[in-house]
């Protein structure tokens, strides 16, 4: 492809809704930036986090490392919990994570205080100086604590997947549009070095053109001790607002069989494996091929579909049609422990992706595979990499993930992985979820929103919403 028309697409993708710059004086006041939600250069950062489990309190640690931003406000309906059992380890929860953060800011400022709330809607209502909002919630809170913070003007960090349906995530992106304020989901491999030098090669022609991908994860149900059907009710432990963690889903008796963590397997709350790990290993190939919309989607689930639980494991097939000069793409995605054949003609050490993630993108001249997390590229048959002659950097490059995020709440350049190009890319994983669960190849109109094919698709498009909690 031309080189004047890969910078155009550059800048597309990379500068599409960003914000107008900030002034260049170092203490202009916050009203005379681009708007009254972006904060002046000279000011930190204000932040509340709604959702204080694991990833809650990584995405805080990963705050603390940055002077300019500060957490003020905490929300969350469970008050402690014990990660032990998960990778994230320790204690969790609204106090632990509140007593984290005090600790952290006190160390300069002896008397500072994190509020902290059971509800997030009444944190926002009563704390006037918060400038935005980190949410890493359950998937089916994101775009209830997304859409309300975004309309009051906070700027936004979203954990993945966005959204919990199709129509959530179309619903966020249009207010992050409307509103103009600072966008970013939490898929931190896309502010890496690997994600742009695997578009630089394949944008280069380094494998040719690219009409087969491959994408995985051994990621499987985190619920071992039930596999299908509802837990048994068992009291609600001190300190849990069952009813706020509920939120938006139909009312159901509390079992510990949700949380912590387990709730991804459920349907009502989580979006399987695909959901938790195709905005990481799905998106390099996103990213470098310009995959927007599949024209077609077909799943199966490993032992089957049950009405509660999402199963252990799936297989995917999408088909995404031609891109201008870019030819059509057969994607797979594959969870729960299964992964592609390996390929013909590669060599004894070769291997495909790491640690059970991965990526593999088959061209006309050669392939690439990456880690999961659009991890740096190889080249297969490795031998190929000896002496390989790397293609000039045509991207921008990242200065980190929440420091882009941070720095767009300032007036920057808004973040590449903002909630148009995040809702888009979960948008066809979601997909996937959908495709399982009506049990039959769908065609997917996404101007429409709609499968033509299987109008019985329109309820897990969009989904249902308990009185008090609709979205509009």
């Amino acid at each position: 492809m031309k080189t004047q028309s890969n910078s155009r697409i550059t800048r597309r993708r990379f500068l599409s809704n960003t914000t107008a710059a900030a002034a260049a004086v170092s203490l202009a006041p916050r009203h005379v930036l681009g708007g009254a939600a972006f904060v002046a250069p000279s000011e930190k950062v204000n932040v509340a986090i709604v959702g204080t489990g694991g990833q809650g309190r990584t995405n805080m640690r990963e705050l603390f490392r940055h002077a300019d931003a500060q957490v003020i406000a905490v929300a969350d309906p469970i008050e402690r919990e014990n990660l032990d059992a998960f990778y994230f380890k320790g204690i969790a929860g609204r106090l632990p994570v509140k007593a984290e953060a005090e600790t952290h800011y006190g160390a300069k400022s002896p008397n500072f205080r994190v509020t902290d709330y059971e509800d997030f809607r009444v944190m926002l209502e009563k704390e006037k100086a918060i400038d935005a909002v980190l949410c890493a919630t359950t998937d089916h809170l994101h775009a209830s604590v997304c859409v309300q913070a975004m309309r009051q003007g906070k700027h936004v960090y979203c954990e993945k997947p966005l959204a919990h349906n199709v129509w959530e995530g179309r619903l966020m992106a249009r207010i992050a549009r409307e509103t103009g304020v600072a966008t970013q989901m939490g898929n931190q491999g896309h502010s890496g070095e690997g994600l742009r030098q695997t578009y630089e090669w394949i944008r280069a022609g380094v494998i040719g053109d690219v009409g087969e991908v491959h994408a995985w994860t051994s990621a499987s149900r985190w619920s071992k001790k039930y596999t299908h059907g509802r837990p048994p009710e068992e009291p609600v432990p001190q300190g849990v607002n069952w009813d706020l963690w509920i939120g938006p889903r139909e009312m159901r008796p509390y079992s510990s069989a949700y949380t912590p963590v387990t709730w991804r397997d459920y349907w009502d709350f989580g979006t399987a494996p695909i959901g938790d790990f195709f905005c990481h290993n799905f998106d390099a190939a996103c990213f470098a091929l310009e995959l927007t919309a599949p024209s077609s989607i077909e799943a199966f689930g490993a032992g089957g579909v049950d009405s509660e639980m999402a199963p252990p494991g799936g297989i995917y097939y999408y088909q995404f049609p031609a891109r201008g000069s870019l030819p059509p793409v057969k994607f797979t995605w594959y969870d729960g422990g299964m992964r592609p054949r390996f390929p013909e003609g590669l060599e004894e050490d070769d291997q495909l992706g790491a640690g059970g993630n991965g990526t593999l993108f088959v061209g006309t001249k050669g392939m690439i595979t990456c880690p999961g997390w659009a991890g740096d590229p190889r080249l297969l048959p490795g031998s190929r990499m000896d002496n390989f002659q790397r293609p000039p950097k045509t991207l921008p490059r990242s200065k980190g993930h929440h420091r882009d995020w941070l720095d767009a709440c300032k007036g920057g350049p808004a973040p590449s992985a903002n909630f148009t190009y995040g809702a888009g890319l979960n948008e066809m994983g979601l997909l996937g979820l959908v495709a399982m669960r009506v049990g039959k190849k769908m065609f997917w109109d996404a101007a429409a929103g709609k499968s033509p094919n299987a109008p019985e698709a329109d309820i897990y498009l969009r989904g249902i919403y308990r009185r008090g909690w609709e979205l509009t």
